[in-house]
């Protein structure tokens, strides 16, 4: 009875997913990425905007980011060596998207507090302006 229900959710299963190749996969890792970077780009560019009349900040936020993209091009090489083709196998750039991207997401989720803005009353909040007052 068990391998029979067994049998029937995999078919289940079957019916309701598609199948992709490897080289499809990838392509659609790279996509993801691509609209990842776009997204940090965009709330980068938006925290320059918002904090142009900061001179000091604006340097250093430039200075941060340059110095991000230098710690998430080492990271990539810490996780994927450069090695002999096909070392990592044929999903390796797909692996390597989804890494990147989750990179990418992660500075783009710590740029947003810029624009967000914090709780009032936050004694920590450096040039972070203030949710309720919009002080910065």
């Amino acid at each position: 009875m068990f391998r029979f229900l067994l049998a029937g959710l995999f078919c289940l299963v079957g019916c309701f997913s598609f199948g992709q190749s490897q080289s499809e996969m990838n392509t659609e890792a790279a996509r993801v990425y691509q609209k990842a970077d776009k997204e940090l780009n965009g709330v980068y560019q938006k925290v320059l905007a918002d904090y142009k009349k900061d001179p000091a900040f604006i340097k250093n936020l430039k200075v941060a980011q340059k110095l991000w993209i230098q710690f998430r091009d080492a990271e990539m090489k810490a996780k994927y060596p450069d090695r002999e083709k096909g070392y990592y196998g044929s999903s390796q750039p797909m692996c390597w998207y989804i890494y990147l991207t989750q990179l990418t997401q992660e500075r783009t989720k710590k740029l947003k507090v810029w624009l967000t803005g914090i709780k009032d009353g936050d004694e920590c909040s450096g040039t972070v302006k203030n949710h309720y007052t919009k002080k910065y």
